[in-house]
């Protein structure tokens, strides 16, 4: 088995619902790591690992993902999915928060800022989508999203997985296609359709506590003239850009990832 700072994996029932997570390191400040619309908390692993030499690293399964709780009598929305985050941090008695949040991840820490940022000592924000009312659509395509968790909950192949993930690694591709039928259909449908009607923009000036956002260059999701208007919003946020890397950052280029984050 590969070496690994995994400590451990445990539930926690925070607002209301059981949340699960993955434990890394233990040691220094806490990190909170919040994945995107279908990166189950295990499918980071590899990120966690390089993480906990700083940091004493939580990663969530966000609900309606992994192992936590799911099912459509749920919420779906950005106030509660901030709130689920807030809870957790609640709940454990973590201080001196840094929170990391991926795409919708980091859409969640935006809110969660926003809305409560008592105990957060800072915010990693990873390439969130800019979408939102009357703004340009989210690069990508719902049924990308659909059609792999379909084929996933039938039995996935890291061969299969290929045509979904074609630059990953097989290792990486392996662990998606274990791990993908754990993504609601239906939250996954949600979240996707909420990131047009759903506005962080309006959040963004009233973050205070120290903000970096890490844009991928060649992603198309966060484009010169958004980190412009970001940055006419809250001129505090720090921009870093990583070189050769896609939406998912760390899966193409993990030193830049790094470099960008520690």
């Amino acid at each position: 088995m590969t070496d690994t700072r995994l400590l451990y994996g445990a539930n926690i029932n925070a607002n209301g619902i059981r949340q699960h997570y993955l434990r890394y390191g233990g040691k220094g400040t806490p990190l909170v790591l919040v994945p995107g619309i279908t990166s189950p908390a295990v499918t980071w692993g590899f990120v966690a690992d390089g993480l906990a030499s700083k940091y004493d690293v939580y990663v969530l399964d966000v609900r309606g993902r992994g192992l936590s709780e799911t099912g459509p009598d749920l919420d779906y929305d950005l106030d509660t999915y901030a709130a689920d985050v807030r809870g957790f941090i609640n709940a454990l008695g973590l201080k001196d928060v840094t929170l990391m949040g991926h795409s919708m991840g980091a859409r969640i820490a935006i809110r969660t800022a926003r809305h409560d940022s008592t105990g957060l000592a800072g915010l990693m924000l990873i390439d969130p989508p800019v979408s939102g009312p009357g703004r340009r659509p989210y690069p990508a395509n719902l049924d990308w999203y659909t059609q792999s968790i379909r084929q996933a909950r039938r039995g996935m192949t890291a061969e299969d997985m290929l045509k979904f993930c074609p630059t990953w690694t097989e290792e990486q591709r392996q662990l998606r296609a274990q791990w993908l039928h754990t993504c609601d259909e239906l939250a996954i449908r949600i979240t996707f359709e909420k990131f047009q009607t759903e506005d962080i923009h309006q959040d963004l000036p009233h973050l205070s506590v120290p903000t970096k956002l890490v844009v991928a260059t060649r992603g198309g999701v966060i484009l010169p003239e958004d980190e412009q208007e970001i940055l006419g919003l809250n001129p505090a946020i720090e921009i870093v850009r990583v070189p050769d890397a896609g939406h998912m950052i760390p899966w193409d280029n993990l030193d830049g990832f790094f470099a960008a984050t520690l």
